[in-house]
């Protein structure tokens, strides 16, 4: 039985529970041929949307977007990738555009700097430029720069809640995201990030007083690890806390991977929670 999420306590794990409660790979067998296959369809994808590839945003090697269109002044939905903030690309993503994509919403992927070569707040900058650039670029690309909606998976969800500050982001769809960085740094995945309990705390938004009031999506599989998924409840609870604009679903059979199906289709859930995002903001 999977134990009640205020039984859940990193603090009290050892290093090897607390490192074994945050590896998606490990839990979810089979993961890295799922994997591949996103890579096998969003290499297509890209070869269908192929006009507005690798735009870039900055000097460094992955500052660049891809733009994939769907209907000129047509709303964009920026996708933000995961691999904590240390694996994975842009391109693997592509075919997460098909479900949006079926309803007119342009969908823009964004390329960031991996740890270490990037620390997470150098990692955070990077997403703000890159919708400083699209909002400019967008008329010129045909689509509406001031209807912007922001989403990512896993270290994307976290970055989809950092961007949601920016002006020109009107609301966000963060799917099976961390928002409590402190679990991150005490695990084997800081051995890239380097973090500290300072920069730790800068980036955690469950540690703001508040955040943005601009409507929230938080989204994460039912049969994702229990500390993942606590992190989603606890950052739903965080906002409704301060009374900021905030829904939260666990769909139900999906784990870290699959939850993904749902933004692939145009029938997903999360297709429809994207759509409502944008009726939500528009005007």
């Amino acid at each position: 039985m999977t134990p009640p999420f205020d039984a859940l306590d990193w603090r009290k794990m050892s290093q090897e529970e607390r490192d074994l409660g945050l590896n998606n790979g490990l839990a979810v067998a089979g993961s890295t041929d799922i994997i591949a296959g996103w890579d096998a369809l969003s290499a297509d994808m890209r070869k269908r949307y192929h006009a507005h590839l690798d735009l870039r945003y900055g000097p460094r090697e992955r500052n660049r977007i891809d733009f994939l269109k769907a209907h000129d002044e047509g709303p964009t939905l920026l996708f933000i990738h995961g691999g904590y903030w240390q694996a994975r690309a842009k391109e693997t993503f592509a075919l997460f555009a098909e479900g949006p994509l079926a309803y007119g919403i342009n969908v823009t992927l964004i390329g960031y700097t991996l740890a270490p070569h990037a620390g997470l707040d150098e990692i955070v900058a990077e997403i703000h430029a890159g919708i400083d650039f699209l909002a400019q670029q967008l008329p010129a690309l045909g689509g509406d720069g001031k209807r912007i909606v922001v989403s990512g998976w896993s270290a994307g969800g976290h970055l989809t809640s950092m961007a949601l500050a920016h002006p020109f982001v009107r609301a966000g769809m963060a799917i099976s995201g961390i928002y409590d960085l402190e679990p991150i740094r005490h695990s084997y995945l800081n051995a890239k990030l380097s973090l500290d309990e300072a920069a730790s705390r800068r980036n955690s938004p469950m540690m703001f007083p508040g955040g943005p009031m601009k409507p929230l999506s938080l989204v994460v599989g039912a049969a994702e690890l229990p500390l993942l998924r606590k992190q989603t409840a606890d950052f739903a609870c965080h906002r409704a806390r301060y009374g900021l604009p905030v829904t939260y679903e666990e769909i139900a059979g999906a784990n870290h991977f699959t939850i993904m199906n749902e933004i692939a289709s145009p029938m997903g859930r999360i297709t429809r929670l994207i759509r409502q995002l944008f009726e939500r903001t528009a005007g």
